[in-house]
C-alpha cells in the first residue's frame, strides 16, 4: 500500500464519521484557541502595563527627603531631611553607576495668569534632562536648553491641560505669561499624555521651568529653608546597573546628611523599575497560568482523540484483517492509524490557529482600556503550539495504532462489530 494510498484512505474514513471526527477535531481546536489567546492576553497586559510606565518615565526611581528612624552618626533618630540644592552635584561623583541625578523643586498653587485668562498651577523646576526622564512630549515649541539654565533664563513649558487654560485655542509658544508675578517666556507646549500615576499632580496640569530660575523666583517657602529641593530624580546608565545605582545614592546622601545608609525610611524611593519588575513577574505568572490551561484543554482533546480511535480500530477489525490477508504488513496498519490521527489533529490545530488569529485581529481594532494592549500572539507561541500537536498526534495515536497492528488477521475476519 502506497503513502498515497494511505491518505486517501484516511480522508475517505474521515468523509465517513463526519460527526466524529468532526467533535473530536473541534475539542483540539479549541485547545489550541485557549492557549494563543490566553497567552495574547497575558502578554498584551504586560505591553500595555510597558506603555503606562514609560508615560510617567524611562527606568527612573525618585528620591523624597523623609525623617530618619534610626540613630546615626550621634544623630536622633526622627530628624526630618530635606534635600538641598547642590546635592545633585555633590552626589554624580559618589555614584558611578547612575547616568543623571537631577533635582526637583515643586510650588503648588502659584498663581499664573496671560492675557486672556488666570489659573492656580503647580510649578516645577529642573533641568534638561528631566523633559526624557520624566517622558515629556513635545507638541510645540521646545524644552528649556542647557543654556537656559545656566543663564536662569525665565522660560516656561506648558502642560497640555495649562494651555488650554491660559490660551484656549490660541497659540501660546513666544506669549508671555506671569508666574507669581514674574514674566516668563512660553517656549514650549507638551503634547497630551495619559499617566496613571504621579507623586504631585498630572504633568498636563504643569508648568516647567529652569532649575536655576525656580530656584531664584520660587523657593521653598517657610518653614522650609529656603536652599533645599522636593526630590531627586536618579537613572542609572543600565538596567543591570540600576540596584547598584539605588544603593550608592542612598550612600551618598547618608553621608552627606548623616544618617544610616539602610534607614530607608530617611529615603524613600519610588522605583518605577522594581515596580515593572514585580508587574512583569504577576503577567508572566498569569501569562504561564492561562497558557497551562490550554495545554490541559488541548491533552483533553488529545485524549478525546485517542479514545476515538480506540473505538476506529474496534469498528474497523474485520477491514484491518482483510488488509493484512491481502499483504498489507504491521507497518502499513500503524501508519495508516497514525496518519489518521496526524491528519485529525493537525488539521484541528490548523483551524484552531487560525480562528485565534482572527479574534485577535479583530479584538486589536477595538479601543483599549489602559493596561491592556489588546491580544498580542507571538511567534513563540505559535511554534510551542506545533509541538505540542506533534506530541498529542503520537501519544494520540501510538496506542490504538498498536492495538491495531497486534490484531490476528484469522480472529479479524471472524470479529462481528457489536458482537
Amino acid at each position: 500500500m502506497s503513502f498515497r494510498d494511505l491518505v486517501r484512505d484516511t480522508v475517505q474514513t474521515l468523509l465517513a464519521h463526519k460527526l466524529r471526527a468532526g467533535l473530536t477535531m473541534f475539542g483540539l481546536a479549541w485547545g489550541i484557541v485557549s492557549i494563543v489567546l490566553m497567552t495574547a492576553a497575558g502578554d498584551g497586559f504586560r505591553e500595555g502595563q510597558q506603555q503606562v510606565a514609560a508615560n510617567f518615565g524611562d527606568n527612573i526611581f525618585i528620591v523624597f527627603a523623609g525623617r530618619t528612624s534610626m540613630q546615626a552618626g550621634g544623630e536622633r533618630a526622627g530628624r526630618r531631611l530635606m534635600w538641598t540644592v547642590h546635592d545633585h552635584e555633590l552626589l554624580q561623583p559618589l555614584c558611578p553607576s547612575c547616568e543623571f541625578i537631577i533635582p526637583e523643586l515643586t510650588r503648588g498653587a502659584v498663581a499664573v495668569r496671560s492675557d486672556y485668562n488666570a489659573a492656580s498651577v503647580l510649578v516645577s523646576g529642573s533641568q534638561p534632562p528631566y523633559q526624557k526622564l520624566r517622558a515629556l512630549p513635545v507638541a510645540e515649541g521646545r524644552f528649556f536648553s542647557w543654556q537656559d539654565e545656566a543663564q536662569a533664563r525665565r522660560v516656561a513649558f506648558l502642560g497640555s491641560d495649562v494651555k488650554k487654560q491660559l490660551f484656549a485655542s490660541r497659540p501660546a509658544v513666544g506669549e508671555m505669561i506671569s508666574i507669581a508675578g514674574f514674566p516668563y517666556l512660553v517656549i514650549g507646549i507638551m503634547r497630551h499624555k495619559d499617566q496613571d500615576s504621579s507623586y504631585d499632580g498630572r504633568d498636563v496640569g504643569k508648568i516647567f521651568v529652569p532649575f536655576s530660575a525656580m530656584v531664584r523666583d520660587l523657593p521653598q517657602p517657610p518653614p522650609w529653608p529656603s536652599g533645599t529641593v522636593d526630590q531627586l530624580i536618579v537613572k542609572a546608565k543600565t538596567l543591570e546597573q540600576h540596584d547598584a545605582c539605588v544603593a550608592e545614592v542612598r550612600r551618598g546622601l547618608a553621608a552627606l546628611h548623616r544618617f544610616d545608609p539602610r534607614d530607608e525610611q530617611a529615603a524613600p524611593v519610588w522605583d518605577t523599575v522594581r515596580e515593572a519588575r514585580a508587574f512583569r513577574t504577576m503577567t508572566d505568572g498569569m501569562k504561564y497560568f492561562l497558557g497551562a490551561i490550554g495545554v490541559v484543554t488541548l491533552l483533553l482533546g488529545g485524549i478525546g482523540t485517542m479514545n476515538v480511535m480506540l473505538v476506529a480500530v474496534r469498528e474497523r477489525t474485520r477491514e484491518i484483517g482483510l488488509r493484512m490477508s491481502v499483504g498489507a504488513t504491521r507497518r502499513q496498519i500503524q501508519m495508516m492509524f497514525f496518519l489518521e490521527t496526524a491528519l485529525i489533529v493537525f488539521t484541528s490545530g490548523a483551524l484552531g490557529l487560525g480562528f485565534a488569529l482572527l479574534v485577535c485581529r479583530l479584538v486589536n481594532r477595538l479601543p483599549m482600556p489602559q493596561y491592556f494592549a489588546g491580544l498580542l500572539p507571538s511567534w513563540e507561541v505559535g511554534f510551542a503550539c506545533a509541538g505540542l500537536l506533534g506530541l498529542v498526534a503520537f501519544l494520540s495515536a501510538m496506542y490504538p495504532a498498536s492495538r491495531a497492528a497486534a490484531i490476528d488477521p484469522i480472529e479479524a475476519l471472524r470479529f462481528e462489530a457489536g458482537g
